[in-house]
C-alpha cells in the first residue's frame, strides 16, 4: 500500500541532497548550541560544511532536468558517451575544448561539446544521465557554474558559450 502520490515521491526525491545537507547543518549547529569547548568548536565546523554541501545540492538540483529525453549520458574514466536514437559520440574530458548551450535544438536546448579538431557531440539537457555531466562541468578550471546554470534556467536566444579551455591547456595539448 503507497501511502504517497508518485509525483510527491518523485519530488522529494529529486530534493533528497539538500535535506540531507540541511540535516547536516541542523546536527552541527545542535552541538555548537549544546556544547563546550572543542564539541562546540566541532560543532560550528559541521555546520559550515554542511552549508557548503546544501549550497553545491542546491546547484545540482537546479541543472537536473527530467532525464525523459532522447539518449543516454555516461561518464566513465573521463570519458564521457553519448548514446542517441540519431547521434552520439565519446569524447575525454581531458580533450574538451568548449561547452556551449544551443537553446535553439529540438526537441530540448542541448549542451554542445567541442574536442580536439572541432569533433562535436550534441547532447539534449533532458537525456537520462545528464545530470553527470554537472560535475563534470564543475570540474572544468575556470568555470562559472552560476552563469551555466543562469543559462540554463533563462533559455538564451542564442548559442552560449558556456566554457572555454584555457591558452596554456590548448597549448599543452598541442605537444
Amino acid at each position: 500500500m503507497e501511502f504517497m502520490r508518485p509525483e510527491a515521491k518523485a519530488a522529494l526525491w529529486r530534493w533528497r541532497e539538500v535535506f540531507a545537507a540541511s540535516a547536516v547543518v541542523l546536527l552541527g549547529l545542535y552541538w555548537t548550541i549544546i556544547a563546550f569547548g572543542v564539541a562546540r568548536l566541532f560543532g560550528a565546523v559541521v555546520a559550515v560544511l554542511g552549508i557548503a554541501l546544501a549550497f553545491t545540492a542546491f546547484q545540482r538540483l537546479r541543472f537536473a532536468q527530467s532525464g525523459l529525453g532522447p539518449g543516454i549520458v555516461r561518464v566513465d574514466e573521463r570519458r564521457l558517451e553519448y548514446l542517441g536514437p540519431l547521434t552520439g559520440g565519446i569524447l575525454d574530458l581531458d580533450d574538451l575544448v568548449a561547452v556551449e548551450l544551443e537553446p535553439k535544438a529540438r526537441p530540448a536546448p542541448h549542451w554542445i561539446l567541442t574536442g580536439p579538431g572541432g569533433q562535436m557531440v550534441a547532447i539534449p539537457v533532458n537525456a537520462a544521465g545528464a545530470e553527470a555531466l554537472f560535475d563534470v562541468f564543475a570540474a572544468l578550471p575556470g568555470i562559472r557554474t552560476g552563469a551555466m546554470l543562469a543559462a540554463l534556467e533563462h533559455t538564451p536566444s542564442a548559442r552560449v558559450t558556456v566554457w572555454r579551455a584555457p591558452a596554456h591547456r590548448l597549448q599543452r595539448r598541442l605537444h
